[in-house]
Protein backbone atom coordinates (compact mmCIF):
# COMPACT_ATOMS: atom_id res chain seq x y z
CA UNK A 1 0.00 0.00 0.00
CA UNK A 2 2.66 2.42 0.91
CA UNK A 3 4.56 1.68 -2.69
CA UNK A 4 0.89 2.62 -4.41
CA UNK A 5 0.77 5.85 -2.27
CA UNK A 6 4.15 6.73 -3.35
CA UNK A 7 4.05 6.19 -6.79
CA UNK A 8 0.47 8.43 -6.82
CA UNK A 9 2.12 10.68 -5.10
CA UNK A 10 4.99 11.23 -7.60
CA UNK A 11 2.78 10.84 -10.26
CA UNK A 12 0.69 13.74 -8.97
CA UNK A 13 4.00 15.90 -8.57
CA UNK A 14 5.28 15.03 -12.09
CA UNK A 15 1.58 15.83 -13.65
CA UNK A 16 1.71 19.07 -12.02
CA UNK A 17 5.46 19.66 -12.93
CA UNK A 18 4.89 18.68 -16.41
CA UNK A 19 1.87 20.74 -16.67
CA UNK A 20 3.24 24.00 -15.13
CA UNK A 21 6.42 23.91 -17.41
CA UNK A 22 4.06 23.16 -20.51
CA UNK A 23 2.35 26.58 -20.03
CA UNK A 24 5.77 28.17 -18.69
CA UNK A 25 7.43 27.41 -22.02
CA UNK A 26 5.11 26.35 -24.87
CA UNK A 27 4.69 29.25 -27.37
CA UNK A 28 1.27 28.58 -28.83
CA UNK A 29 -0.91 31.00 -27.99
CA UNK A 30 -3.42 30.55 -24.92
CA UNK A 31 -6.87 29.38 -26.48
CA UNK A 32 -5.29 26.56 -28.06
CA UNK A 33 -3.09 25.53 -25.52
CA UNK A 34 -5.91 25.30 -23.26
CA UNK A 35 -7.92 23.26 -25.18
CA UNK A 36 -4.69 20.98 -25.38
CA UNK A 37 -4.25 21.06 -21.81
CA UNK A 38 -8.23 20.09 -21.24
CA UNK A 39 -7.78 17.17 -24.21
CA UNK A 40 -4.67 15.85 -22.10
CA UNK A 41 -6.55 16.03 -18.57
CA UNK A 42 -10.06 14.48 -19.86
CA UNK A 43 -7.65 11.39 -21.34
CA UNK A 44 -6.53 11.09 -18.27
CA UNK A 45 -9.12 11.32 -16.45
CA UNK A 46 -10.65 8.82 -18.72
CA UNK A 47 -7.36 6.40 -18.26
CA UNK A 48 -7.51 6.58 -14.42
CA UNK A 49 -10.92 5.46 -14.92
CA UNK A 50 -10.26 2.58 -17.04
CA UNK A 51 -7.69 1.18 -14.64
CA UNK A 52 -9.59 1.89 -11.23
CA UNK A 53 -11.97 -0.39 -13.01
CA UNK A 54 -9.81 -2.64 -14.13
CA UNK A 55 -8.31 -2.97 -10.23
CA UNK A 56 -11.82 -3.33 -8.85
CA UNK A 57 -12.54 -5.85 -11.01
CA UNK A 58 -9.49 -7.98 -9.83
CA UNK A 59 -10.07 -7.29 -6.77
CA UNK A 60 -13.61 -8.14 -6.69
CA UNK A 61 -12.59 -11.82 -8.13
CA UNK A 62 -9.99 -12.10 -5.27
CA UNK A 63 -12.62 -11.22 -3.02
CA UNK A 64 -14.71 -14.15 -4.40
CA UNK A 65 -12.39 -16.36 -4.47
CA UNK A 66 -11.56 -15.35 -0.91
CA UNK A 67 -14.86 -15.87 0.28
CA UNK A 68 -15.16 -19.65 -0.95
CA UNK A 69 -11.94 -20.29 0.19
CA UNK A 70 -9.35 -20.44 -2.73
CA UNK A 71 -5.96 -19.68 -2.32
CA UNK A 72 -5.15 -15.61 -3.79
CA UNK A 73 -2.37 -16.94 -5.02
CA UNK A 74 1.14 -18.50 -5.00
CA UNK A 75 2.32 -16.16 -1.39
CA UNK A 76 -1.06 -15.96 -0.10
CA UNK A 77 -2.77 -12.26 -0.11
CA UNK A 78 -1.63 -9.85 -2.03
CA UNK A 79 -0.91 -6.09 -0.33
Amino acid sequence: MRKVLSFIAGLLVGVVTGGSLALLLTPVPGPELQHRAQDYVNRLVEEGKAAAEARRAELETQLEAFKQGKPLGAGGPQA
